[in-house]
């Protein structure tokens, strides 16, 4: 059973990958659910779909990488990296025609033969800066800052 569950998960992937969407898609349960990281509510397969279109139109030649895949009871947990370019617009920012390379990590739980629910978290940060998005410290923080560069140079 743990081999059925690994196959079915990593096929669900390289759909995705392989830019076959309604393939992947077909092996969604009724009532699906997805929880992603930075995302408020949990998306029904139209709405994960719809992130998932967003994602895939602005990153070309997608590949998930796994270097775990771990198969727990009903759930099959991945993680590794996912690589791709960036040549379409994501979340306003023109493409920069980067390559980015993130850390991901998700989990999915089966049943019925078809995926239930899923997990995911990915290195929204680390895809930041590869576009070239500087984060700067917000005002609250500043503060501190001054205060312990300052402690720095005056113990020297």
């Amino acid at each position: 059973m743990d081999l059925k569950l690994k196959a079915l998960v990593l096929r669900f992937y390289q759909a995705f990958d392989d830019r076959h969407i309604e393939q992947a898609l077909a092996q969604l349960a009724p009532g699906f659910v997805a929880h992603l990281a930075g995302v408020p509510a949990a998306l029904d397969a139209e709405g994960f779909k719809q992130f998932g279109l967003k994602f895939y139109t602005a990153f070309s030649q997608g590949q998930h990488r796994f270097d775990e895949v771990i198969v727990a009871g009903d759930r099959v947990v991945t993680a590794g990296t996912f690589t791709a370019k960036h040549l379409g617009t994501f979340q306003g920012l023109p493409p920069t025609g980067n390559f980015i390379r993130l850390s991901i990590m998700h989990i999915d739980r089966v049943e019925n033969g078809q995926i239930a629910e899923h997990w995911g978290q990915g290195d929204a940060l680390g895809l930041m800066q590869q576009l070239g998005i500087v984060f700067s410290p917000g005002l609250t923080l500043l503060p501190h800052m001054v205060r312990g560069a300052l402690a720095r140079v005056l113990r020297r």
